[in-house]
């Protein structure tokens, strides 16, 4: 064993690294919640994957790039569609069982199609792929003896030191919720695989625990954080009052939905040459659009033009959830309104998941690894979790082999910071969901789909605001997650709002209407906070 080796996280990209450290080092993973709990267990749509012969490395390359719209590090995306399908391959040894084509006479993948793929690539099992890729992943961790799962584990902050002028990473503080404790977690190197930041809008797909920790932690440490103008909403999410947070696939258009208004009309035509298959960003603001020249709450998806049988088998799960609140997709258009759903900017990292700290690394949305750019292509992301949790694994093994010990001492501001002892003041749980409520609506009033200078510069203010009185309130009260959580969202969204004011233009997911042209003169690099 070379060392130990701290991975905060547990979707996809956490556990995938876990598993290839495990080989070399003893490895602490610690998560917020169950383990299961993570937007990889909420992603239906699939793992794009150059898989079919008629299928190409350089299409899913050009379909990505056009997607990300000139932001996307080329060398990044080349590196995960090259080496992607061998993973996908990978997770299949370890146990995933994927949907297979019910027509072929020998056994392979059924492949579907999403909005802005020029190929059918997206492996996938039912409408379930990511419960199906956890559900691998977890049952390889549970039964690895070099893995340590620590749930109910809330990281705080990152512990630092500073060596030779550069500041490296020791660790982290995290809250045991199940008593209230504060430990510190000290190790060689250590992931961030938190997943994104969906809760800091007041509309989303993701769960509960998305609220951008890793992204807030690293900055607060000092680490270089990217992009995160890039807010990619989800356009199809389930119009109900009883599943706010439900999503429709973007494979539901890709094999075959047809968006329409609420009386009937088709409106993709007007927005996209690829109509109802553009990319996510253009569906979304043309969506918003409609919305607002119509003043309706929602337009329709529909599939009844499809086979019923297929659209049971090919969906079972949304088929289901819909059914159980009246809506019968075979016969009824679906209701549906677009969320916030994927953040493509986070920590800073190169091609081989390296943070900007010392010991370092990140992978998964809460990463900028550069293979999304302006915005993320459908089911990049969990390809993108497995190529770079490869890469960072396999770069802290030649780290640990180095054997050069990380400093003795860490920052003792880091650790008073987060002293429990000191601690007495108890803060309401009502006041602090009002607060995290009230950062919440206010992105979504002014730092959503479409943004202007005027609505990003009211929003700045008033989140200076709520994040003074938040750090203040940290500082003086007994840490509770949900406190925690409340200073990451106020933290994130100020991060967001920051980057937005930066981009002075329109690209991918950030329409700003003061600068509606994209400006490929000025404005073809990343937006990167120190």
């Amino acid at each position: 064993m070379q060392g130990t080796v701290l991975v905060i996280g547990s979707g996809v990209a956490g556990l995938t690294y876990a598993l290839k450290v495990a080989e070399f080092a003893r490895v602490i993973l610690i998560t917020k919640k169950e383990d299961t709990e993570s937007n990889t267990n909420y992603a239906q749509g699939g793992i794009a994957a150059v898989m079919a012969p008629e299928d190409a490395l350089e299409f899913h390359v050009r379909d990505t790039l056009v997607a990300g719209a000139g932001l996307c590090h080329r060398d990044a995306v080349e590196q995960m569609v090259r080496e992607g399908p061998s993973l996908v391959r990978q997770l299949i040894e370890w146990g995933a069982r994927f949907s297979l084509d019910a027509g072929a006479e020998t056994p392979r993948l059924s492949l579907g199609r999403e909005g802005g793929h020029s190929h059918h690539r997206i492996v996938h099992a039912q409408d379930l792929t990511g419960r199906e890729v956890e559900r691998t992943l977890i049952t390889a961790v549970q039964n690895h003896p070099n893995i340590e799962v620590h749930e109910h584990h809330a990281a705080l902050e990152l512990i630092t030191a500073e060596r030779d002028g550069v500041r490296e990473v020791l660790g982290v503080t995290a809250l045991d919720r199940r008593n209230d404790r504060v430990q510190a977690v000290f190790a060689d190197a250590t992931l961030l695989a938190t997943g994104g930041a969906g809760h800091v809008y007041l509309y989303t797909t993701n769960p509960s625990i998305a609220t951008g920790d890793g992204v807030a932690i690293a900055h607060r440490a000092g680490a270089r954080i990217a992009n995160m103008e890039f807010i990619q909403f989800h356009p199809t999410t389930l119009y109900h009052p009883e599943a706010r947070s439900f999503l429709i696939s973007e494979a539901v258009r890709g094999d075959g939905g047809i968006l329409k208004l609420r009386d009937g009309t088709p409106f993709m035509d007007a927005y996209h040459p690829m109509a109802s298959l553009a990319p996510r960003d253009v569906v979304a603001r043309a969506i918003d659009s409609e919305l607002q020249r119509t003043g309706d709450d929602y337009v329709h998806l529909d599939v009844t033009h499809l086979s019923p049988e297929f659209t049971k088998s090919r969906f079972p799960n949304i088929y289901a959830r819909c059914l159980e609140l009246g809506i019968d997709i075979t016969r009824d258009p679906i209701p549906v309104v677009p969320a916030a759903h994927y953040s493509c900017g986070g920590v800073l990292t190169d091609l081989e998941g390296r943070a900007s700290l010392g010991r370092l690394y990140a992978v998964g949305e809460a990463a900028c690894t550069g293979v999304h750019g302006a915005n993320r292509l459908a089911s990049n992301s969990l390809l993108e979790a497995l190529v770079f949790a490869d890469h960072a694994a396999a770069d802290t093994r030649e780290l640990l082999r180095q054997r050069r010990a990380p400093p003795e001492s860490a920052d003792d501001r880091t650790l008073e910071a987060n002293d429990e002892v000191r601690r007495s003041r108890e803060v309401s749980p009502p006041f602090v969901a009002q607060l995290r409520l009230l950062v919440q609506t206010l992105m979504w009033a002014h730092v959503g789909i479409v943004r202007s200078d005027r609505r990003l510069q009211q929003a700045q203010r008033e989140v200076e605001i709520l994040r003074e009185a938040v750090e203040s309130l940290f500082a003086a009260s007994r840490v509770t997650v949900e406190l925690m959580e409340l200073r990451n969202i106020t933290q994130v969204a100020w991060l967001i709002i920051e980057c937005a004011l930066r981009r002075k233009e329109s690209r991918g997911l950030n329409f700003n209407s003061d600068h509606p042209e994209r400006d490929d003169t000025h404005w073809v690099k990343d937006t990167i906070i120190e």
